[in-house]
């Protein structure tokens, strides 16, 4: 097979597993989880900005990374998001920075989608490491 031909199954694979997943999980990564991560970047000018959005969008490109590696959307794609978020969690959490009030509504909005999303990781990443793999 030719290295372009393994990059197109790669891919294929990749949009298949995704394909794959419950109806309802594709939406809330595609209209949802994701969405919300990335309207970080409308708010880079508020305090901590920038360490709110590099962390959100990290958690997605680490999580982006496994899941080419893999080949395939698995639970152990899960693991993209726990460190960077969180740490964007205990920010949050116990270290919210001040800001406007559209920029307090996202980052309770952010909190909550964010921390709905860790409980499904971490449970993930627990049913990965007891399976068989």
């Amino acid at each position: 097979m030719l290295p372009n031909q393994q990059q197109t199954t790669r891919l294929a694979r990749i949009q298949q597993s995704f394909f794959n997943l419950p109806i309802w999980v594709q939406i809330w990564m595609m209209f949802i989880l994701g969405p919300i991560n990335l309207a970080s970047l409308a708010f880079l000018n508020q305090p901590s900005g920038n360490l709110i959005a590099a962390l959100a969008i990290s958690g997605m490109v680490i999580t982006v990374g496994i899941v080419i590696v893999a080949g395939k959307f698995s639970k152990i794609a899960a693991a993209g998001h726990i460190l960077p978020w969180t740490h964007l969690m205990w920010i949050l959490v116990f270290a919210r920075p001040e800001g406007s009030p559209i920029y307090q509504t996202f980052l309770t909005v952010l909190l909550v989608l964010n921390g709905i999303s860790l409980a499904f990781d971490f449970n993930d990443l627990r049913i990965w490491f007891g399976s068989k793999r």
